[in-house]
């Protein structure tokens, strides 16, 4: 069976990196922030060429602060996809405020800067672009219309560890920039974790303030804050896998690109690699209107897919109190209808990307 991750083999890769780093940990007894989460900071925000880096305990952590940072509150509206994971549109909730929803760029998926300012209102306070599956949104466009209104970028750079936008990277695009380290990213912890990236340094205090209890110095607690503190061990973990990101990241685009000139089945579409960046391929969707049938294909010749993501966040139930209905977002709805996720991990194998292919090319849904 070719699985749709393969963690175990990657941790066999950097097992004594990571056990070291781990040990190291444990030596100090000291697991909650502290000088191993600092350095991965530092060291996160020199690699997405950003002035400051916060861990805290996810990605879904990571947004809600940074649209707490940026000032947002109940009675705001933030502007996203409804194409995305729900903890996007989840945070803007967490803050108080009203989700937007605009539809995707029908070539890439991504955040579709034409849609956005059709939706701008005089609530609107943040714009949340999403780099859905690794690849970066338009983000020209859409900061400037930002820039134009005084609205705050954050980017939900969750799945894009790396990826470029015109030789900028991901987490130095917008004023905030928000990653995910679950276990399965191109950058993943072993357990929960996430960062907030930006060059402001009035959001770094409050964020930092924010994420331990409200607190600047021990028992002195100066604002409402939450638990959202990232673990020393996952610090190390990460600062050990970071020095691998870029080598896992150059493997996943040669799988792509082996997947692109492999696959060749006209009922089987892909989105685009855009022109004017680098994506990092947390996912590699192939898009097919007899989706659950491909699967069901798929996994009878050995071959584990996903799907990313089955129901738009403007059709969730949670969300349904913002009267968006089916037929508003057709680009998205046709997307979560059709989308199929391949197996895509640095580690996967030659022989195994083109039985892959092989599978996908032998499907017939006549």
């Amino acid at each position: 069976m070719i699985p749709f991750v393969d963690l175990k083999t990657q941790y066999l890769a950097i097992k004594d990196e990571v056990d070291r780093a781990i040990a190291g940990v444990l030596d100090t007894c000291h697991f909650i922030l502290g000088e191993k989460v600092e350095e991965f900071e530092a060291e996160f925000a020199a690699y997405c060429h950003a002035h400051h880096a916060i861990g805290v305990n996810s990605g879904t952590s990571a947004l809600h602060l940074a649209l707490l940072a940026a000032g947002i509150k109940p009675g705001d509206e933030v502007i996203t996809a409804s194409f995305t994971f729900v903890a996007t549109a989840m945070a803007i909730r967490y803050a108080g405020a009203k989700p937007v929803f605009v539809d995707v760029n029908p070539r890439s998926l991504t955040t579709d800067p034409e849609k956005i300012e059709r939706v701008i209102t005089s609530r609107t306070k943040a714009i949340i672009p999403v780099h859905i599956y690794g690849q970066c949104a338009d983000m020209d466009p859409i900061l400037d219309i930002a820039r134009a209104r005084k609205i705050v970028v954050i980017e939900d750079a969750a799945q894009a560890h790396g990826a470029l936008y015109k030789d900028r990277r991901a987490g130095n695009l917008g004023d905030i920039a928000c990653f995910s380290f679950y276990p399965g990213k191109n950058l993943g912890a072993y357990g929960e974790g996430g960062a907030i990236t930006t060059n402001n340094a009035d959001y770094v205090s409050r964020i930092r303030r924010l994420r331990d209890h409200g607190q600047s110095r021990k028992y002195y607690h100066e604002m409402l804050g939450y638990n959202y503190r990232l673990e020393a061990i996952q610090g190390a973990i990460l600062q050990v896998k970071l020095r691998h990101l870029d080598g896992w990241n150059e493997a996943r685009r040669s799988h792509a690109a082996a997947y692109r000139s492999l696959l060749a089945n006209e009922q089987v579409r892909l989105i685009e690699d855009m022109s004017y960046g680098r994506g990092v391929h947390h996912i590699f969707p192939v898009l097919t209107p007899h989706r659950d049938a491909l699967a069901e294909h798929l996994k009878s010749h050995g071959v584990t897919t996903g799907i990313h993501y089955p129901i738009p966040v403007h059709l969730q139930p949670a969300f349904s109190d913002l009267g968006y209905k089916a037929g508003d977002f057709p680009v998205t709805e046709n997307a979560a209808n059709q989308t199929l996720s391949l197996p895509m991990y640095p580690e996967l194998s030659s022989q195994s990307l083109f039985s892959v292919a092989e599978a996908v090319n032998r499907f017939d849904a006549m």
